[in-house]
C-alpha cells in the first residue's frame, strides 16, 4: 500500500513533539549503503520536530554516534540529547550553542534549523573542519546563498563533505525519468510545470522578541527566517525541475499574496510564477499553502514535442509517448526513504573520500530560483537573476534580547 502524503506541517516538522526517536527511527526505509566500517562522531544542531526525527534516521543507519546536540531551547536539547544518549555536559542551548557543538570533538554535524541561520552555521562548521549534512533551503537571501556556495568550495578543497538533503532526486523511478528526459526522450524540452500544494502553519501574534517564532514551525511564516513558503515547501519541486533542466532560471515574473486567515508573519502563501531559462524552457510554478483540504502535491511535469513526463514526491512517475516511453511506478513517500538514502550517501562520501559535493551547486541554484520567484511575485515585476544577484540584498532578523 502507498503511504499517504503528509501535510505540509508534518512534512517540514518531521513529527509532533510528543514522540522523540524510537518510533521515529522505525519509520525509516532501509537505504542501500556500504558496510559500516566505523562510527562517525556526529553533532546535531536543531533538535525540534524535524531535527529529532532525522536523528532517528541517523541512528537507524548504524554508522553514526551522536556526541553533542544544540538547540536554542535547553529543554529541547536535553530531551533529545537524553534520547540519543548524549552526555548532559554536551547538550547546549542559545544562539551560540552550535559553536560549542563544533568545539566538542565531533567530526560531522547535522544542521536542521530555520534557514536564516544556515549560512553562518555551515560556514563556521566547514571552517572548523567538519563534514556537514544540512536541510534545505540553504539560505533566505542572496548573500546566504553565496556563503553556502563558498562553503561548498572550501569543503571540497579541505576534503570535507557538504551534503544538502533533497529527496526527489534519490528515487529510482524519478532518476530513470530524468535520465530519459536528458537523453531526448521528450524531444527538446519545451515547458515545465511545478506544483507545491500543502497546508499552513500556526501564525500567532508576535511577542516582544522573536523567541516565540523559533519553535513549532512558526518561523515558516516569516520570510527572513524561513525564505517564504515557496522556499520551504515548493522548493522540493523547483529543485527537481532544475535537476532535469540542468540550469537555473534567468528571469521570473508572477504574483503572490497572503491568503491565510489572521496572518502575523509576512510570508506569502499563494503564488504563481513564470520562469524563463537561457535554453528557452518556459517554467510555470503554482504554490499554495492553505488549510483548504487540498491534497499535498510536490510534482514536476515536463513537456516536449514528442512526449511528456511526470516526476513526483508522492504518486506516479512516468514518461509517456516517444521512443523512450517508460511506465515508471508509484513513488513511495520519500520523506523517510529519501532522507535515509542521503544519510547513507553522506556516510559513504565521508568514509570513502568523495569530496565532490554535487548537491551544493543545485541547492544554491534552487534556492536562488525560489528567491527570484519570491521577489518577482511579491514586487509584481519582471526580475532577472542578474538583477537579483546585483542587488545582493540581505534579510535581517532582530536577535536582540535572545539568549546568547
Amino acid at each position: 500500500m502507498n503511504t499517504p502524503p503528509l501535510s505540509r506541517r508534518q512534512f517540514l516538522g518531521g513529527v509532533t513533539a510528543a514522540s522523540v526517536l524510537g518510533p521515529l527511527a522505525s519509520r525509516a526505509q532501509d537505504a542501500a549503503a556500504p558496510a559500516i566500517t566505523r562510527k562517525l562522531k556526529l553533532g546535531l544542531v536543531g533538535c525540534g520536530g524535524r531535527g529529532s526525527w532525522i536523528a532517528g534516521l541517523f541512528q537507524k543507519h548504524g554508522g553514526y554516534q551522536f556526541h553533542a546536540v544544540a538547540d536554542y531551547f535547553q529543554p529541547v536539547a536535553d530531551r533529545v540529547g537524553e534520547a540519543l544518549g548524549v552526555d548532559q555536559a554536551r547538550r547546549f542551548s542559545g544562539l551560540s550553542g552550535y559553536r560549542k557543538v563544533l568545539e566538542s570533538g565531533v567530526e560531522a554535524v547535522a544542521l536542521v534549523l530555520p534557514p536564516y541561520f544556515f549560512a553562518e552555521h555551515a560556514t563556521a562548521a566547514v571552517a572548523a573542519g567538519m563534514h556537514v549534512y544540512m536541510a534545505k533551503p540553504v539560505a533566505v537571501d542572496v548573500p546566504g546563498c553565496l556563503a553556502i556556495e563558498a562553503a561548498g568550495a572550501k569543503a571540497t578543497q579541505a576534503k570535507r563533505v557538504l551534503l544538502v538533503d533533497y529527496q526527489m532526486p534519490t528515487d529510482p523511478a524519478n532518476i530513470e525519468v530524468a535520465r530519459r528526459i536528458r537523453e531526448g526522450g521528450l524531444g527538446k524540452l519545451a515547458q515545465v510545470q511545478t506544483y507545491g500544494v500543502g497546508g499552513c502553519f500556526p501564525d500567532p501574534p508576535k511577542t516582544a522578541n522573536i523567541e516565540s517564532r523559533l519553535q513549532s514551525l512558526i518561523w515558516v511564516n516569516d520570510i527572513a527566517l524561513g525564505c517564504d513558503l515557496i522556499g520551504n515547501f515548493d522548493i522540493h519541486a523547483i529543485d527537481a525541475a532544475l535537476w532535469v533542466i540542468g540550469e537555473r532560471p534567468t528571469v521570473a515574473s508572477g504574483c503572490s499574496r497572503i491568503a491565510r486567515p489572521e496572518p502575523h508573519g509576512d510570508a506569502h502563501d499563494v503564488c504563481s510564477v513564470v520562469y524563463q531559462y537561457a535554453n528557452g524552457v518556459v517554467h510555470n510554478h503554482f504554490g499554495q499553502g492553505l488549510n483548504n483540504s487540498a491534497e499535498s502535491v510536490l510534482q514536476v511535469v515536463c513537456h516536449g514535442p514528442a512526449a511528456y513526463a511526470q516526476i513526483n514526491y508522492w504518486g506516479k512517475t512516468f514518461l509517456r509517448g516517444g521512443p523512450q516511453q517508460y511506465n515508471g511506478g508509484t513513488v513511495e513517500n520519500l520523506y523517510d526513504a529519501g532522507a535515509s538514502r542521503n544519510i547513507a550517501s553522506f556516510y559513504q562520501s565521508v568514509t570513502g573520500g568523495d569530496f565532490t559535493n554535487p548537491t551544493v551547486r543545485r541547492a544554491v541554484d534552487g534556492c536562488l530560483a525560489c528567491i527570484l520567484g519570491r521577489e518577482a511575485a511579491e514586487r509584481g515585476v519582471v526580475l532577472t537573476m542578474e538583477q537579483l544577484l546585483k542587488e545582493n540584498r540581505r534579510l535581517e532578523v532582530d536577535l536582540k534580547e535572545l539568549k546568547a
